[in-house]
C-alpha cells in the first residue's frame, strides 16, 4: 500500500521547477493523490500566467495517473467540446493500454447525456481517471447547465475526477456545495522578481569579454545577475506595477528594454556595477508607456518615417464599446442596421417576379461617408448597436447611462437635440472623435470596427 502523503522528494522537485508555488503544488498533490479515493469534482481558479496548467500536467505526470486535457478555447461549440472530450479519452486510454480500446462508435456526442454514458463504457476497467477542461468558463455557445453537469460526472462515474480550471469562478456557478477550490494567487513584487531572477539574462550576450583582458566568465556572469536584478526591480516599480501585473508581460517589457539599458555599458561610458549612472541615463526609458505597445514597425523606422503613436482616453471596458457603437450610428445609415448587426439577415432583396434583384450601377462614383461628417442618432439606436457588437451580453443597468454621461463631459459624444432629460431614449447624439482615433481604440479591445463600417 502507497503512502497517503506525498512524495517529500517529488515536491522539492515540483517546487524548484514551479517556485512561488510551494503552498498550490502540496494542495494539488494531496487532493489528486493515486492511494486516495478518486475525488469528483475540483476547481482550479486563478488569473492568467499564474501557473494553473503547467502545476496540473506536471502533477498528473509525476504521478502516473491517466488524463485527458481539453482545451476549451479551442472548441468552438458545445457539442464541439463533448466530441473533443470522448475523442481525448480515448487516445489517452489507447496510451496507456497500448492501443486495446477501439475509437469506432464513439466519434459522436450530442448531449451530456451520452457524454456520460459513453464515459461509463470507457472508463469501467480503469481504476482512477482523471478529465481536466482548461478555461471552460470562456466556452463558446455554452449552455447554463454545462458546467454544473460536468461537475457532476465524477458522483456519477465513481473512478473519474473532473478538474476544472476557470479564471475568476462566480458564487455558486457549479451549484453544489462541498467542492474542494485551489486558488492560484498573482505574482507579487517579490515573487515575480525570484522568478525573473532563476534566468537572468547576460550583459555580453552577443559580444562576449575576451579572456585576455582579465575579464573572466565568471565575472561577467556575477555582474550580469548583479544588473539583472536590480533592472528587473526598477521596470516592477516604473511600468509593470501598473501595466503589467502577469509573469509574462512582466518578462516580456523587462527583455525589450535590457538591451537599450546596457547601450552604455556596451559603448564603455560606464561600468557594470554604476547602476545608479545607468538609472539617470536611461531614465526616458522607465518614464514613457510607448513599450507596451506592440507594433510591428521598429522604433528607429517609426522615428525615421515620422510615425507617431495616437493617444487615446484610457476608458473603462464597456465605455469603449459604448463610444464605437456610438461611431457606428453616426456613420452607419440606419436602414443597414439589420445587415450588419443582426446575427440572422436577408442580405439578398427579392423582387416581385420572383428571383434575386440585381444591385444597379451607380452612375456617379460615391463618396465615403466618413468624409461627410458624423451625422446625428438616438440613443435607442446606439444601445441597440452597443448590445449588437458586445462579445459578453450585459445587463442594462444605470451604470451604462453613467457612463454615456462620462463620454459627454469629456466632450467625446455631443448632444445635438434640446430634450429635458439628456439620457432619454429620443435623444440625438453625435459622435466628436475622428476615424484615426475610433481605430487605436477599437484596437484597445480587440474589436474590428472595419466590419461593421458601411462603405
Amino acid at each position: 500500500m502507497g503512502s497517503l502523503l506525498p512524495n517529500e522528494l517529488l515536491l522539492r522537485s515540483l517546487e524548484d521547477q514551479y517556485p512561488c508555488r510551494e503552498l498550490q503544488i502540496r494542495q494539488l498533490t494531496t487532493l489528486l493523490n493515486p492511494c486516495l479515493p478518486p475525488l469528483p469534482c475540483l476547481v482550479v481558479h486563478g488569473l492568467e500566467a499564474t501557473g494553473k496548467t503547467a502545476v496540473i500536467k506536471r502533477i498528473l505526470d509525476s504521478n502516473g495517473t491517466a488524463y485527458a486535457f481539453i482545451k476549451c478555447q479551442e472548441c468552438i461549440t458545445a457539442r464541439h467540446l463533448l466530441e473533443r472530450t470522448i475523442a481525448s479519452c480515448q487516445d489517452a486510454i489507447e496510451e496507456m493500454d497500448e492501443g486495446s480500446t477501439s475509437q469506432k462508435g464513439y466519434s459522436r456526442c450530442e448531449s451530456m447525456s451520452a457524454l456520460a454514458v459513453q464515459l461509463q463504457e470507457l472508463l469501467h476497467r480503469k481504476l482512477r481517471f482523471v478529465l481536466v477542461f482548461d478555461g471552460i468558463d470562456r466556452q463558446r455557445e455554452a449552455p447554463p447547465t454545462l458546467l454544473p453537469t460536468l461537475a457532476r460526472l465524477g458522483e456519477i462515474i465513481p473512478q473519474l475526477t473532473v478538474v476544472l480550471i476557470v479564471t475568476a469562478p462566480r458564487p455558486r456557478f457549479l451549484h453544489a456545495t462541498g467542492i474542494p477550490h485551489v486558488h492560484f494567487s498573482p505574482y507579487n513584487r517579490e515573487q515575480s522578481l525570484n522568478i525573473l531572477a532563476a534566468s537572468p539574462r547576460y550583459i555580453f550576450e552577443d559580444k562576449p569579454p575576451s579572456p585576455s583582458g582579465g575579464y573572466t566568465s565568471a565575472e561577467a556572469e556575477a555582474d550580469s545577475v548583479f544588473v539583472w536584478t536590480r533592472f528587473c526591480g526598477a521596470v516592477w516599480d516604473s511600468l509593470a506595477r501598473g501595466a503589467a501585473r502577469d509573469i509574462v508581460s512582466f518578462r516580456a517589457v523587462a527583455d525589450r528594454l535590457w538591451k537599450p539599458f546596457l547601450a552604455p555599458i556596451l559603448d564603455g561610458t560606464y561600468g557594470t556595477r554604476d547602476f545608479s549612472k545607468l538609472m539617470v541615463k536611461n531614465r526616458t526609458l522607465f518614464q514613457g508607456d510607448a513599450i507596451l505597445v506592440d507594433s510591428i514597425v521598429p522604433g528607429e523606422a517609426r522615428q525615421r518615417f515620422g510615425i507617431q503613436t495616437r493617444k487615446v482616453h484610457d476608458l473603462p471596458y464597456h465605455t469603449n464599446y459604448l463610444l464605437c457603437a456610438a461611431y457606428l450610428a453616426s456613420y452607419n445609415p440606419a436602414r443597414q442596421d439589420p445587415v450588419y448587426f443582426m446575427k440572422a439577415s436577408e442580405k439578398k432583396r427579392r423582387k416581385k417576379g420572383g428571383g434575386t434583384a440585381v444591385g444597379r450601377v451607380a452612375k456617379h462614383r460615391k463618396i465615403q461617408r466618413r468624409l461627410l461628417g458624423p451625422q446625428a442618432f438616438v440613443m435607442e439606436r446606439m444601445l441597440a448597436i452597443f448590445h449588437a457588437i458586445l462579445p459578453r451580453p450585459v445587463t442594462a443597468t444605470a451604470d451604462i447611462l453613467t457612463q454615456i454621461a462620462t463620454l459627454a463631459s469629456l466632450r467625446l459624444l455631443v448632444r445635438t437635440s434640446g430634450t429635458a432629460d439628456p439620457l432619454e431614449g429620443q435623444t440625438k447624439w453625435r459622435v466628436n472623435v475622428g476615424w484615426p482615433y475610433i481605430q487605436n481604440l477599437a484596437r484597445t479591445v480587440k474589436f474590428e470596427i472595419e466590419e461593421y463600417l458601411a462603405e
